[in-house]
């Protein structure tokens, strides 16, 4: 009883804690059992397409696309697919069941079967998979029922008996494998129907197997934005609440469970929404070019931000959310002054959150192309164009690859250049880390987390890396070390996807997988005695340097000559070949590379960029602009003062002002 009475309790104030929509737009998985009710329902009871995104919050690419995939769940609505997220992190086991080897990686599910997959912050595909598979559900969700079908028989083919009819039916329901529901729906609906039609002139008639009122969350229609809408769908919400009154404990038990993962997700909900606004804060075009606009999320760019927005310069900060190489760091930022015990996405969340509350402005994009041909520049972003007087290059660098065989094959099958990102996934297992620099020795820290052994493979006889985080990596019991040996080769096996087993098959035969290949070993050389062996290994993370992204300035600025993909600057400012253009971080930077350096150099470009504007007169159109129009106002006011009089605008404001005050006083 006084279990009971607890439950009773709970549901009471979770009930009146939150009030959501009956699925949220994208949905948060929080347990294997949650996943597999959800698979079943939309299964059995919608017939709608499952896309899941499994991510991890330490990756970037993952940050990157959150965005685009809860706009692409807004863009197809929820009567037409559903939208969740999976966290590698907490969710390994669900995780390992689908071979997740590398974030993000989404997945498509239709008839609880998985029918297509990838990975890689790639938008044109995640739309292109998506459009597909909604595609198929709406051409799929066709009902040919056995009265439907016998009295079609009655009217073509009156010889046929009932048990010859019902013959036809149960062919059609055995053509789908695995079919439990016993009905004829389906591409196999469509082709009897087809064939019929072949046979006799026109087909049976066939019925949507799911209405649209049991697509729809709640169970209703869309709601209206009419008054009347709403109040029939509030009492139509209230009708549906279970009678508390006549349930069992099991009952309250399944109720409490649902509101709590309600009110869990209505958080969520409304902490994505903020971050949405955060991420768009840019307005668009204006009647006038901006006159800071920075290009890169890192150290660098928001140093920048911050800088130009203290100046008043309102700078926008153009860059995808991943905050540059500081993003993907798991572990603690040690060498930043003033940072203690922070992971690099937190650095870079403080400095977001001080640049925004300076002015700076954001447009968590990718930058297409730069128009420097004419002024102002334009920049040409994924959705917009952005006219400016100056433009700041804090683009970061790009991680190297080995260019061996089996890297670029493998690419989300267990090669990866980033541990934060895909470590999770691999779990007790065995992996490899190639490189001897700072960020390979923190990759296979991350990595000795959670993997069953790490080894690390270099080519010299010395890390590279500071010799704090090398002693760590020498002194870790689950780190070996492969000194002089490079990697000859990737191995890697065939494995076949979790469709392509029987119990999925059925008689669409247009989303066939050709099995991925997934990291089985590498060949080793020992380049002192030129020794190959082979290791096995689970997944290989290379670590070998970056490259500057600055490839779309190519023909725009210069790039120094002994340093290929750098920005050359002058002398020692951060100005570029073309006036109006700085670079800063990374990208000009072949030498030190680290983060305090860049934000250094970041702040140095927004002061050079600030004195350039100074300096040509640029960035006053909408001061300028305001006072032309107040002059012309005050021109034709009748009895103004006519500038050619010898009139002081300064001199008049000051003895209205006098006035006024003279006549507060004496009103006081």
């Amino acid at each position: 009883m006084n279990a009971l009475l607890r439950l009773l309790s709970l549901l009471f104030l979770i009930g009146c804690s939150v009030v959501v929509d009956a699925r949220p737009l994208v949905r948060h998985i929080r347990s294997t059992h949650e996943f597999e009710r959800l698979l079943k329902k939309h299964s059995e009871e919608t017939g709608l397409p499952v896309i899941v995104d499994f991510y991890s919050d330490g990756c970037g690419p993952c940050r990157m696309m959150a965005p685009i995939f809860k706009k692409l769940a807004s863009e197809i609505g929820q009567d037409k697919a559903v939208f969740v997220k999976v966290d590698t992190n907490a969710m390994y086991e669900l995780s390992s069941r689908y071979g997740i080897r590398s974030l993000p990686t989404f997945l498509f599910f239709y008839n609880g079967q998985k029918v297509n997959e990838f990975s890689g912050a790639g938008e044109g595909q995640l739309r292109q998979y998506t459009q597909g598979i909604v595609e198929r559900a709406e051409r799929e969700n066709v009902l040919l029922t056995k009265d439907s079908l016998v009295k079609y028989y009655k009217e073509k083919d009156g010889s046929k008996s009932e048990d010859a009819v019902n013959g036809v039916h149960k062919k059609c329901v055995d053509m789908m494998k695995n079919n439990k529901s016993g009905l004829c729906v389906g591409p196999a609906a469509t082709k009897l129907a087809k064939n019929l039609k072949k046979k006799y002139g026109d087909g049976p008639v066939l019925e949507k197997r799911f209405k649209a009122e049991e697509q729809t969350p709640g169970g209703e229609s869309k709601k209206s934005n009419d008054s009347s809408s709403t109040t029939k769908s509030s009492s139509s919400s209230a009708s549906n609440k279970p009678n508390l009154n006549l349930a069992t404990i099991e009952d309250l038990k399944a109720e409490l469970e649902k509101r709590i993962d309600e009110a869990l997700e209505a958080q969520v909900e409304e902490e994505e929404d903020d971050d949405a606004e955060f991420e768009h804060s840019w307005s668009g075009p204006g009647d006038f070019p901006e006159r800071v606009t920075i290009i890169g999320g890192g150290p660098a760019g928001i140093s920048a931000a911050i800088y130009a927005a203290r100046a008043g310069l309102t700078p926008v900060v153009v860059a995808p959310p991943l905050g540059g190489q500081l993003q993907g760091k798991g572990v603690d930022v040690e060498n930043y002054p003033g940072m203690h015990n922070v992971t690099g996405p937190a650095v870079i969340s403080s400095m977001r959150e001080q640049a925004a509350s300076f002015g700076a402005v954001f447009e968590m994009e990718n930058v297409v192309s730069v128009d420097a041909s004419s002024r102002p520049f334009k920049v040409q972003t994924e959705s917009n164009v952005i006219e400016t007087h100056t433009i700041i290059v804090a683009t970061g660098a790009e991680s190297n690859w080995l260019n061996v065989t089996g890297e670029y094959e493998m690419r989300g099958g267990g090669v990866s250049s980033c541990a934060t990102c895909d470590g999770a996934a691999f779990y007790q297992k065995d992996v490899l880390v190639i490189g001897g620099g700072d960020a390979a020795m923190e990759d296979a820290l991350v990595l000795a987390r959670t993997s069953k052994s790490v080894t690390v493979i270099h080519r010299r006889d010395t890390f590279r890396a500071s010799k704090i985080l090398a002693q760590r990596i020498i002194e870790h019991p689950s780190i070996s070390i492969k000194w002089n040996t490079t990697v000859q080769e990737i191995l890697g096996t065939s494995i076949e996807s979790a469709s392509s087993s029987d119990d999925s098959e059925d008689v669409d035969l247009d989303n066939v997988e050709v099995p991925k290949k997934v990291v089985s070993g590498a060949v080793l050389r020992d380049i002192t005695t030129g020794k190959e062996e082979r290791i096995s290994c689970d997944a290989v993370f290379v670590a070998i340097g970056h490259t500057p992204a600055t490839s779309f300035l190519d023909g725009i600025v210069e790039f120094e000559p002994d340093h290929p993909g750098y920005i050359k600057t002058i002398g020692r400012t951060t100005k570029t070949s073309v006036p109006g253009i700085f670079a800063a971080g990374d990208v000009a930077d072949n030498m030190y590379r680290q983060a305090i350096t860049s934000a250094g150099s970041g702040a140095a470009a927004a002061l050079d960029a600030e004195r350039w504007l100074s300096e040509e007169g640029l960035g006053n159109e909408a001061a300028e602009f305001e006072a032309e129009l107040l002059a012309e106002l005050m021109a034709d006011d009748e009895g103004s003062p006519k500038i050619a009089d010898g009139y002081n605008a300064y001199e008049d404001a000051g003895g209205r002002m006098t006035g006024i005050r003279e006549s507060v006083g004496a009103e006081l």
